[in-house]
């Protein structure tokens, strides 16, 4: 027997149908398409739209395909990892009420919020589970509802993210398949660029708190923004050099959607071009623990059993990692 790997065996993904333009933002705050594209490179994003609607409501259609194209029973489930920021509620934890709404009746689960690497904190923690040999289904999902704290009266904020899903299940692998290395890290003086005032149990929501607007993102862009490039491209070059992966080598770069320019930074870095590089931030903007599994659901058609894949994040906290993966089938038996 070989040693045991996680291997991402099936991707799924959502988003909403509303499509909110930069034309249409234009006309919510003071700002143009030129000024976004320019500085970020978004051209639009999916907003779920209905009253009592939260994350789960996406996270459920990525999870519920995902089963489908694996031909997985939600019975054989035995575990579920959410990574989210804008969970359904408070408590119970979102992955709780995506397994209930999703029949996976015999699995535990729990949510995991490391900002924007949520998706790729949870991921790894999942691997963990799957190498042991005590779980051999693993689900985990990505899913942000970022519209729900997002303040569309800040010129700064508003036009940077987007709603949405993705989910990959995880099996146990002995072929040399699946999670190989990964390196996460954080650094908690950063929180003060980048946080979300009230709504925890330092600032409880209240009349005061509700009148500041301060249960919306605030966010300090040029810290951010010089953190980001330096640390997710620092961290994807590692996992390069420890893994001996020259940029030829190199089948796919998976960079957390935030801001164009971050990951064509970290591309040069890397030393990669970008029909290497996996990009969606101009339909779906930045959707925070979606961001990775969406270009892996998007993508899936494109890789290839053996790819090397590189998968860099940078988010809240401040939090940034990577993870090298050696993919384990060929995506375009479910190719769209």
């Amino acid at each position: 027997m070989g040693k045991i790997t996680a291997a991402i065996t099936g991707v799924g993904g959502f988003v909403p149908d509303y499509i909110l333009t930069n034309e249409e933002l234009s006309r919510m705050v003071d700002t143009t398409d030129e000024w976004i594209m320019t500085r970020i490179g978004i051209k639009e994003r999916h907003i779920l739209k209905g009253e009592g609607l939260g994350t789960s409501d996406i996270a459920i259609h990525a999870v519920n395909e995902l089963l489908r194209k694996t031909n997985t029973k939600p019975e054989e489930v035995d575990m579920l990892i959410c990574g989210v920021v804008t969970p359904d509620m408070q408590f119970p934890a979102t992955a709780n009420i995506i397994s209930d709404k999703c029949g996976i009746k015999n699995a535990f689960g729990f949510d995991m919020n490391a900002g924007c690497s949520s998706f790729l904190y949870a991921l790894v923690t999942a691997s963990k589970f799957v190498e042991s040999g005590t779980h051999k289904k693993v689900i985990v999902v990505g899913a942000d509802k970022m519209s729900s704290i997002t303040d569309y009266t800040d010129r700064a904020t508003c036009p940077i993210f987007g709603d949405g899903a993705g989910a990959v299940l995880l099996e146990p692998c002995e072929d040399g398949f699946g999670v190989m290395d990964a390196k996460m890290q954080v650094d908690g003086s950063g929180r003060k660029h980048l946080h979300q005032v009230a709504g925890g149990s330092c600032y409880p929501a209240s009349i005061e708190t509700v009148t500041k607007r301060q249960h919306y993102i605030y966010q300090e862009g040029q810290p951010v923004f010089k953190a980001a490039v330096s640390n997710m491209a620092d961290v994807a070059v590692e996992m390069m050099k420890r893994n001996n992966i020259t940029p030829e080598k190199l089948a796919w770069l998976v960079p957390h959607q935030a801001n164009m320019r971050i990951i064509e930074a970290t591309a040069n870095r890397m030393g990669i071009g970008k029909d290497k590089v996996m990009i969606n931030i101009e339909r779906f903007g930045n959707t925070t623990s979606a961001t990775i599994p969406l270009c892996l659901w998007e993508w899936e058609s494109k890789l290839k059993k053996g790819d090397n894949v590189i998968i860099a994040t940078f988010g809240a906290g401040f939090t940034w990692g990577a993870c090298y993966i050696k993919w384990a089938y060929d995506g375009s038996k479910f190719a769209k």
